[in-house]
């Protein structure tokens, strides 16, 4: 659940909410149809769609080792599903807690960023295709984990410069 609105709950003992908190909470309980829906879409498409991203990232990189590349999509699914959950519960610090601090040292570790890089392009493409609308509710914390792993220039992968 949101932190701000865990923190409203605790503080029911002692007084009544204030409008603005009333319209946070509302906020929150009127988008919760859209989220689960978003949610439900992304499951229902994570395996047409990483099976994608993998089919062109092994085509376009065919040097790469086969072990690295899987590593890459594994952690991609792994984000994908952390930001689906953080966005179902609308609650950020899932992506930053519970993904990101376990993630990226072995993206640094692996020197994977170019690579990544690519993924995300890829990754992002395909969801827009097979999303469409409903990537807006994603995209907020499927971005900020993208760019926390990949910084906005990167290194060149088969001679081809990636960045955002």
């Amino acid at each position: 659940m949101h932190p701000q609105i865990e923190e409203l709950f605790d503080d029911a003992d002692s007084r009544h909410l204030k409008i603005e908190e009333l319209r946070l909470v509302a906020h929150y309980v009127s988008s919760i149809p859209e989220r689960l829906a978003t949610y439900r879409s992304l499951r229902d498409c994570e395996l047409e769609v990483m099976q994608w991203v993998a089919n062109q990232l092994q085509a376009e990189l065919p040097q790469e080792p086969e072990a690295i590349l899987e590593r890459c999509i594994t952690n991609a699914l792994l984000m994908l599903r952390h930001c689906g959950m953080a966005m179902l519960v609308n609650q950020e610090s899932i992506v930053k807690e519970r993904f990101l601090n376990w993630v990226q040292p072995t993206v640094e570790v692996y020197n994977t960023r170019a690579i990544d890089a690519r993924l995300y392009q890829l990754l992002n493409q395909r969801l827009n295709q097979t999303l469409g609308k409903r990537m807006e509710l994603l995209n907020p914390t499927l971005l900020m984990a993208q760019k926390a792993l990949v910084p906005e220039k990167v290194e060149s992968v088969n001679g081809v410069a990636i960045g955002w």
